[in-house]
């Protein structure tokens, strides 16, 4: 999966607006600070649901961290490549 695929997956996933891309590197913040915050909100329900909610909460928030992880490493990968061009 690539990054623009990644990004585009992100976007439909957590149904967001397409705000203007300034570049990879400041997408993929954007998109894993919104995914955090999701994430903060969701644990938040989960405090305050019931048995069937909290399963399917916990599922959310298992995909969420797995985005996170996949959006940490394109954005090391980026960093990285940085590096190497300079």
């Amino acid at each position: 999966m690539g990054v623009k695929k990644f990004i585009s997956d992100i976007v439909d996933f957590l149904d967001l607006d397409k705000s203007g891309s300034k570049g990879k590197k400041k997408s993929i913040k954007n998109l894993l600070l919104k995914l955090k915050k999701r994430k903060k909100k969701l644990k938040n329900k989960l405090s305050k649901a019931d048995e069937k909610d909290k399963e399917n909460i916990l599922k959310d928030i298992k995909l969420i961290n797995s985005q996170i992880k996949k959006g940490s490493k394109y954005l090391r990968k980026l960093n990285q490549e940085d590096k190497e061009n300079v």
